[in-house]
């Protein structure tokens, strides 16, 4: 029996939502150009704080969202984080610094981090049965993976035509109609449990100990990896993460109850979720450097070279959706990141003097293939089996691992990409010249490409060993049974 009318436009709307907090992950790739010479940003490294802030913040508060969701009510919630991250898209695009542009991103994540996995969770009680949830998140997977592309796509129109600042701008409008039919649509949904307070320690401890690993990883190059300023912060990190996981065990409202990695396949999924995104948030960072500095490509054009992947993202997701029943998650989960190395493989080779037919486009079809693949599959296997009063929590878990995973992959692979730079100047022996200067950059694409390789490729192999098998119908639904060692 097909659901009424209303679900799917819930669907819609909420789909719009996503669409719009993933795409401002990406949208700024290829304004980073111009904001940087607006903004006078210093270097690349610095300049990836624009994107890492912004991821860590959404990730970082992403469980805290997911847990209020639940506790008081996911249509409040949902359009609390609308409301906030229109404001401060607004704000956002009103900075006159390079400072304060970071610091506002951050506050943007936050909004993000309590919108999303309330729309999610809206989704995974609004479509209970199996055939129609599978649909219904093969839209969610294609809007979150089809998202980052069209940012980039976009994000080149904006910045070339309006300036950067409408990258930001573009939500606001964009906001304010989700909100107002967000309000008359979506059922109201209000606390299942008995007490409603929230972990804030935990919130602050486990937010507090990403953000200082992402910070030590982004410093570690330039610090040295065994010096004492690197050691300190990344001790530091893993102190705090420790101490939280001592709390949740502790409490008794945790943030992320953690008996809930032992249903299904949750606790693999997330990690697999974590390495691909680690790959994929680097993935457009790198190459869209590569097309504007080093091919020259206008930000519009650079904006066109990434759309066939919208388009292939989008095909390959319905179709995976479409079989998932019939074949199960696991099989796709282990051949996705492989598709995607590959894909790696290729950009790792890129030329100084290349073109983006011949060494651009044949990688982005097969990244597309890969990624429409991963996302649908991921996000029935870690949502699959959770209980309603748990799906606000299962939601930040797997978004929080996308956050995450981006912002950890792309402070490492920056960090590999600096170094791979630092020794090519060191081994050349000659004065610093353009042409020596655009070749020692490429090598810093390639080593950045080939780690991210290393990075699908486990992907592959934690999928392929800890992933349980699902097969028939109703292997994909989420509404099977729990099965306590997910």
């Amino acid at each position: 029996m097909k659901p009424p009318r209303s679900k799917w436009l819930i669907l819609a709307i909420i789909a719009i939502a996503q669409f719009m907090v993933v795409l401002d992950t990406s949208i700024v790739n290829v304004a980073l150009p111009s904001i940087q010479k607006a903004l006078s940003f210093k270097s690349a490294t610095s300049l990836q704080w624009i994107i890492t802030s912004y991821t860590l913040t959404f990730g970082g508060f992403l469980l805290l969202g997911g847990r209020a969701a639940d506790l008081y009510g996911r249509k409040r919630m949902f359009l609390i984080g609308v409301a906030g991250f229109t404001i401060s898209s607004l704000v956002v695009a009103l900075s006159g610094s390079s400072s304060v542009l970071i610091v506002l991103r951050g506050v943007q994540g936050l909004s993000a981090a309590f919108m999303s996995p309330a729309a999610l969770s809206i989704l995974l009680t609004t479509f209970r049965d199996g055939e129609d949830r599978n649909r219904a998140l093969s839209v969610w997977a294609a809007v979150a993976a089809g998202g980052a592309a069209a940012g980039v796509l976009l994000g080149g129109i904006l910045t070339q035509y309006l300036g950067w600042r409408w990258d930001f701008l573009v939500n606001i409008p964009v906001g304010i109609i989700v909100s107002l039919v967000a309000y008359r649509i979506l059922p109201t949904h209000e606390s299942e449990a008995t007490n409603t307070n929230l972990d804030l320690p935990g919130a602050f401890l486990v937010t507090s100990g990403l953000m200082l690993l992402v910070y030590g990883l982004v410093k570690a190059p330039s610090f040295g990896w065994s010096s004492s300023n690197t050691i300190n912060m990344l001790g530091g990190a893993i102190a705090l993460l420790v101490a939280f996981v001592v709390n949740e065990l502790r409490v008794k409202q945790p943030l992320v109850d953690l008996s809930i990695f032992r249903q299904g396949n949750v606790a693999a999924a997330n990690v697999v979720q974590m390495t691909i995104t680690a790959t994929l948030f680097s993935m457009f960072f790198f190459l869209s450097l590569y097309i504007q500095q080093t091919l020259g490509y206008s930000p519009v054009r650079s904006g066109l070279a990434f759309l066939p992947i919208t388009f292939i993202i989008g095909m390959t997701a319905t179709y995976v959706g479409s079989i998932i029943g019939r074949v199960g998650f696991k099989p796709f989960m282990v051949v996705a990141p492989l598709i995607m190395a590959s894909a790696l493989y290729l950009f790792g080779s890129v030329p100084v003097n290349g073109s983006y037919v011949h060494d651009v486009l044949p990688g982005l079809i097969i990244m597309a293939i890969g990624l429409g693949m991963s996302f649908v599959s991921l996000t029935i296997a870690a949502t699959g089996g959770v209980a309603p009063d748990k799906s606000g929590l299962a939601s930040g878990l797997i978004n929080t691992s996308q956050q995450v995973g981006g912002a950890l992959g792309l402070a490492i692979l920056s960090g590999v990409s600096t170094s791979a730079i630092t020794k090519y100047f060191t081994d050349a022996h000659r004065a610093i010249t353009p042409a020596l200067q655009a070749k020692a950059t490429v090598s810093g694409f390639h080593a950045a490409f080939h780690a991210g390789m290393v990075f699908a490729i486990v992907a592959s192999v934690i999928a392929l060993i800890f992933v349980r098998s699902s097969r028939g119908p109703k292997a994909a639904t989420s509404d099977a049974p729990v099965v306590m060692a997910h």
